[in-house]
Order: C-alpha cells, then sequence, then structure tokens
C-alpha cells in the first residue's frame, strides 16, 4: 500500500534509521553461551566461590561493614572467564539474642547502589535492626561492584536535553544516531561484560551471598527494580525465602518494552491529578495559577520559553527536557518533591529574583538529568533481560502518540527505547516467574506511584498466589514502607518480625499532601 503526507516522512525517516542500524558489532560469542543454559535451578557453584571468605572491614561511610565477593562472570559455564566483584555490605543484628536471620535489601533502578541502605533501615526501623542481620549489596554492573561502562557523562547529558518533543525528521535522526553511539560505547568499553549485566544473573550472585552468610533461608525487602529481584530469587529459590516484602511493584509479568510502554500514562496521571491541583492550592504561594488548567497552562508556557531561548542559570543551560526530567524525579514523593518543584517553578520564571544560593542548587540538580553510571547498568539489564521490538518505524510511531498523549515522560520515550532496539541480541535466560511453592509474600503499592503503576502490581499480585497486597490509597508516593506512614510500617515490621500478615489484601491511607514550606528568600511571582 502507498504512504503519502506524514506517514511517507516517517516511513523514510525509519528507513534511514535501519539503514545505519546494521553498522553495529554485535556481542559475539559471549553472548550466545547464555543461550545454553541449563534448567532454573541446576546451576552448579564451583568451591572456589563457595569456599571463598568474606573479608568484613568496616565500609566507607563508617556504619556498615564491607567486603568484595567473587562471583563467576557466566553462573551457566562458572569456569570460564574472569570472575566479577560483588560489593556486599551488613549490619549485624543489634539483639542477638532474639535474631531471625538475614534480611536481604536490594536496590531499584536497575543501576541504584545499595551498599549503603542498610544503615537507613536500621535506623529507621530499630525493631528489625535487633531482629536480623541487614544485608544488601551493589549489584554487577553497579557502583563499587565490577562495573559496566559506556557513554561518558558529556555525551549522556547530551543525550537527554533539547526538547523531546520536536517530532521533526532530524530530531528523531539524531535521537536513533545518538542511541547507536550509546551501545556502541558499551560495547567498546564493557562489551565482553554486557551480556552477563542482567537480572537473572544477579539472581544467582544473592544466592551465593546468602550461602556466605551462612544462612539456609533469607528473608528479603525491596522497593521499585528490586520488586523483580526478589520476585525473581523466590522463583529460583522458593525454599530459600523466609518472608519477602515487595514494595512498589514493577509489572514482573510481562516484558521490560511493555512495563517501559504503559509508564507515560502512569506519570502522567501522578502529574495531572496530584501535583497540579496541589499547586493551584497553594497558588498563594507560587503564583502558577488558582486552577489545575491555570497551573497545566503555567507549566506549559515556562517550557515553551525554555524550548524558544534556554535559560543560561549559574553555568548550567536549562532545555525543556531538564524541566521534564526534573518534573518526573521530583513527583516520586509528595514530601518534598512537590515542594522542590513548585520552587523551581518559580525560579525559572523570574530567575533575577531568585537568590544566588537558590540559583546554584537548582542548578547543581539540573546540570545532569541522568548520570552515567546509573543508565549505563539501567540499560544493560533491561535491554538483556527480555525481548524488544527492534523496528524504527515501530518506536517512532509509538511515541509519537505518548508524546501527544502523555507528553511528561512520554516525549522522550524514544530516547529509551531506541537504545534497545539498538542493542545487541540477548540470549540471556529470563526467569518467568510463576509463584509456585512460595510463602506469604507481603506487597506494598500507592495508587497513582507513577514509575511502578497499580495496575502492573495488580497483576503481580495475581501471579503470586501466597501474596496479600496492601494498597496505598489516595496517593502516588513511589516507596510505601520507611515513607513515615505508620499503618503501613507496622504492617511490614509485624510480618518482618512476627510474621503477622493481614487475613486479606488491605488498605492505608496515603500520607497527607504536604504543606508548602517556601525555602527563606522566595521568589514572588506576580
Amino acid at each position: 500500500m502507498p504512504v503519502s503526507g506524514k506517514s511517507a516522512r516517517w516511513a523514510a525517516v525509519a528507513a534511514s534509521v535501519l539503514l545505519t542500524a546494521g553498522a553495529l558489532p554485535v556481542a559475539g560469542a559471549s553472548s550466545a553461551t547464555a543461550a545454553t543454559a541449563p534448567r532454573p535451578g541446576t546451576v552448579r557453584t564451583p568451591a572456589r566461590y563457595l569456599n571463598q571468605h568474606l573479608d568484613w572491614q568496616p565500609c566507607a561511610s563508617g556504619a556498615l561493614e564491607c567486603a568484595a565477593m567473587s562471583v563467576p562472570r557466566d553462573w551457566h559455564h562458572p569456569a570460564q572467564g574472569p570472575s566479577l566483584t560483588v560489593a556486599v555490605s551488613r549490619h549485624r543484628a543489634t539483639g542477638p539474642a532474639g535474631r531471625r536471620g538475614v534480611l536481604m535489601m536490594a536496590a531499584g533502578g536497575p543501576g541504584a547502589s545499595g551498599l549503603n541502605r542498610p544503615a537507613g533501615l536500621a535506623a529507621y526501623a530499630p525493631g528489625l535492626a535487633a531482629a536480623y542481620d541487614i544485608v544488601s549489596f551493589d549489584q554487577r554492573g553497579v557502583g563499587n561492584s565490577t562495573r559496566v561502562t559506556c557513554a561518558d557523562q558529556s555525551a549522556v547529558d547530551a543525550y537527554f536535553t533539547g526538547d523531546k518533543r520536536d517530532r521533526s525528521a532530524d530530531a528523531v535522526r539524531t535521537t536513533f544516531a545518538r542511541a547507536r553511539a550509546f551501545v556502541r560505547d558499551c560495547q567498546r568499553d564493557s562489551g565482553d561484560l554486557l551480556p552477563y549485566i542482567t537480572t537473572e544473573q544477579a539472581v544467582h550472585d544473592m544466592d551465593l551471598y546468602r550461602s556466605l552468610l551462612g544462612a539456609d533461608t533469607l528473608s528479603y525487602y525491596g522497593p521499585s527494580y528490586a520488586t523483580v529481584l526478589g520476585a525473581s530469587y523466590a522463583t529460583e529459590f522458593p525454599r530459600r525465602v523466609a518472608r519477602m516484602v515487595l514494595d512498589s511493584n514493577i509489572d514482573f509479568t510481562r516484558t521490560w518494552q511493555a512495563f517501559m510502554e504503559s509508564q507515560p500514562f502512569s506519570f502522567q496521571r501522578r502529574f495531572d491529578q496530584d501535583f497540579l491541583p496541589w499547586l493551584a492550592k497553594n497558588d498563594g504561594v507560587y503564583h502558577q495559577g488558582r486552577t489545575t488548567a491555570q497551573a497545566k497552562a503555567s507549566f506549559e508556557g515556562l517550557r515553551a520559553r525554555l524550548h524558544q531561548h534556554p535559560l543560561v542559570l549559574d553555568g548550567t543551560t536549562i532545555t525543556p527536557d531538564h524541566l521534564d526530567a526534573l518534573s518526573s524525579s521530583a513527583i516520586y514523593q509528595a514530601d518534598p518533591g512537590f515542594e522542590k518543584l513548585a520552587t523551581a517553578l518559580t525560579v525559572l520564571e523570574h530567575p533575577d529574583s531568585a537568590p544566588p544560593a537558590v540559583k546554584q542548587s537548582l542548578a547543581q540538580a539540573l546540570a545532569h538529568p541522568m548520570n552515567a553510571g546509573f543508565v549505563a547498568d539501567f540499560f544493560s539489564v533491561t535491554c538483556n533481560d527480555t525481548p524488544w521490538n527492534r523496528s524504527a518505524a515501530y518506536w517512532i510511531a509509538q511515541s509519537d502518540r505518548m508524546t501527544r498523549n502523555y507528553p511528561l515522560v512520554g516525549a522522550r520515550s524514544l530516547a529509551y527505547t531506541a537504545i534497545c532496539a539498538a542493542w545487541p541480541r540477548s540470549a540471556a535466560p529470563r526467569i518467568h516467574i510463576t509463584g509456585r511453592n512460595l510463602p506469604p509474600i507481603l506487597m506494598l503499592n500507592s495508587t497513582h506511584d507513577p514509575a511502578t503503576y497499580y495496575e502492573g502490581a495488580l497483576r503481580d499480585h495475581r501471579a503470586l498466589p501466597t501474596s496479600r497486597l496492601v494498597t496505598v490509597a489516595g496517593g502516588g508516593d513511589h516507596g510505601q514502607f520507611q515513607n513515615h506512614n505508620a499503618c503501613v510500617d507496622d504492617l511490614v515490621e509485624g510480618y518482618l518480625v512476627n510474621g503477622t500478615l493481614p487475613r486479606t489484601d488491605t488498605t492505608c491511607a496515603a500520607n497527607p499532601l504536604p504543606a508548602p514550606r517556601p525555602a527563606e528568600g522566595h521568589v514572588r511571582g506576580r
């Protein structure tokens, strides 16, 4: 069928993208070996890993003990290739007489560091600190572990700045070109490592860590991406799980592609239904409009001005993409995120009236929309774990719809998907989460969570028959435990310490939205 007009323009762009995509090298034999992986549960750990000694020393922070754990590069061929290092940490139980065992934590992302998290949990929940050795780790590819390296920070900054709502042919070609360059950088700097930066490999690292701690079973707490790690670990090693809490759940019943295609909707919902009404309610402080519609128009007006004339703020050039990144990050947590975003909007509208310290702080926060180390691991895991559509035409059309319907993060969706579309085809084994043979699992999710949408948590809940779901209603914070919500905290600590679960799914009220607390020297608008 012939195409014409806009369709012809995008078809030509897609064709040019596809012609150049074939120039990417592939990851070679190391990627192919993963295809021959044994059945789950049949991995055999060589004695040199099982018999290693963890040399615990004070962590750099001083609050924990840290050690370096040696793991196979490829758990399915552990004798091949050099070992990797996984940095691990622990906070010893403060009540050894009543010690229950090991509580393992993991970080979100993928790409975030988990190494220092036991210190925060121990301080927040002394009852858990008394009952458990609280342990965590930097996942392979991250932080103090063997890291994956891709583009440098300047290249990442260039990729995630500008105006992703620009749907011109040149802008779309530039996005694909930068995505291919990012993948080439990954392969140049980490090529032999990339195939093994996966959730499935990390799950086996976790079980080796359990073994080296001398624990027959472990309990687990994980938020966001760590829910994927936890559910995957429980699927691979169901009889080694004592108690498990999954907080703010990624939809692990489907692929990463399916999950990320649904995120623009949930970010837009949080922004439109929670933040903008709050901003309008506090117009007396922030002067962004007395109604939700006026507040949205104010935001869009600022964004349009940044498109026409990017703002140089204390040495940082602020583009529309900077504003989108700041906004999507701020709405993860209403307190203090809403206040910080509202203050930033007034500063960006009236920079000449802003105190120098306020401008400097905002410029520093906006300088790097995405951290280069974080995105290297993020894309390694998400592009490797599950299959991706590799059609440029598909992603152009999909991102066009997302930009139109859910612009807050939909506009930059192509920047993410273009990388996975260009990634070397992965043969990594996929863990299909079944929910069989599991102990009771406690799940937490807010109804308006922007990053891990409630609809996905419901699918996860159905996939885990032994789970109880705690719905945090009337809010959208990301991460429910350790969020100063007494209802949630009591349920989590009661379960982890005493094994007490609600008889059925239950609901907690969300924390009230914060009252505005403008900083000293706050910029006044009108």
